[in-house]
């Protein structure tokens, strides 16, 4: 989906990041070199913070990623 919808490929380096409609669930594939990882977070109780949505695609670097899975640990 992401390689054909996007035009990213996981397995050439990109996370995929998949939010649910109500911003308190996330699903990440990754390629970690051996096969794709799916790392799947929900909270309870709030919604993660979300960046803008350009040209229809949430772009982010390694630290927000990070900071986007860490929020309410």
């Amino acid at each position: 989906m992401a390689k054909e919808t996007l035009g990213h490929d996981p397995m050439k380096g990109v996370a995929v990041v998949f939010r649910a409609k109500r911003a308190d669930r996330v699903k990440i594939v990754v390629w970690d070199g051996s096969g794709l990882v799916m790392y799947w977070k929900r909270l309870d109780g709030s919604g993660f913070k979300w960046p803008p949505i350009v040209a229809g695609v949430m772009r982010m670097n390694a630290a927000q990623l990070s900071a986007l899975v860490d929020y309410a640990c």
